[in-house]
């Protein structure tokens, strides 16, 4: 079995200015697949609620659910460092709410971190679950579950006090213990200026190229989401297209009776055959 890799990996590879990849995988053969592709780091995301299971956002998704997608990742990792997301409202309680769910994640999936998202405003809750001994990434700029205090899903950071407070974010992240940070829609130079001066590495989605490292979602990669698709999301298949004519080719042959032929199917002894055959027609 590989190496897994761990935080002082990453703590040198941000150092040493060598990109850190990151992608999403919600069970077991896409795991398999993120591990042969070499990804670094693998997240769990809440975002499984809209992608697999058809939400409209992630507000949906349960401490039940995420714990049963990490198993199956956990299931498939060989080298990746997997880090599972704690749903909406698992965290925001209180701290021992926060150190309980967290605790779930790493006790009963097994997974090597856990993300929360909110920056000065989860400070103490990111401490807490790091006091306990349970690695923490932090989530900064745009962030889902709370999109509608932020005015929806836009780009934070662009004017001098969001900018100042995005900042000030990913400031109290590292100070609270965080491992890392996602940093979402972002504005490019503002996340230059965070990496440069975090000692933690930085991962960024719709923030530009200077951060340590990068995380998509693995449908959007593979063109397998087609609800909506951001500005930040690059596409590097058409797997709706693929993974759809393949099916109708299948159901054009069992439709003309093409498939299964000889080569899928299983022979017996003729004379057995007779033998029913006599018996029963």
């Amino acid at each position: 079995m590989s190496k897994v890799l761990t935080i002082p990996d990453f703590m040198r590879m941000k150092q040493e200015k060598e990109p850190i990849v990151m992608l999403t995988a919600y069970n077991h053969w896409q795991t398999n697949l993120a591990e042969r592709a070499g990804a670094d780091m693998i997240l769990v995301g809440d975002s499984v609620g809209m992608v697999e299971h058809g939400l409209q956002d992630t507000l949906g998704v349960t401490m039940e659910m995420m714990i049963m997608h990490c198993k199956a990742v956990m299931r498939a990792r060989k080298r990746a460092f997997v880090v599972g997301d704690l749903p909406f409202l698992s965290y925001e309680i209180d701290e021992r709410e926060a150190i309980r769910n967290a605790g779930l994640l790493v006790k009963e999936a097994g997974v090597d971190a856990v993300k929360l998202e909110g920056g000065k405003s989860r400070k103490n809750a990111i401490r807490a679950i790091v006091n306990a001994g349970i690695a923490v990434v932090g989530h900064i700029g745009l962030t889902p579950q709370t999109a509608t205090l932020l005015g929806g899903y836009k780009v934070q950071g662009k004017d001098d006090a969001s900018a100042k407070r995005v900042f000030e974010d990913a400031l109290a992240v590292q100070e609270a213990g965080a491992c890392a940070v996602v940093l979402e829609c972002v504005p490019s130079p503002l996340a230059e200026l965070i990496t440069r001066k975090l000692d933690i590495p930085t991962i960024g989605i719709g923030a530009g190229s200077a951060c340590d490292g990068q995380v998509l979602v693995f449908h959007d990669i593979l063109g397998l989401f087609e609800a909506f698709k951001p500005k930040f999301v690059k596409s590097y298949a058409n797997g709706v297209e693929y993974l759809t004519s393949g099916l109708e080719e299948y159901v054009k042959e069992v439709r003309n009776k093409t498939f299964p032929g000889k080569e899928h199917s299983f022979a017996m002894d003729p004379e057995i055959v007779k033998k029913i055959e006599a018996e029963y027609f």
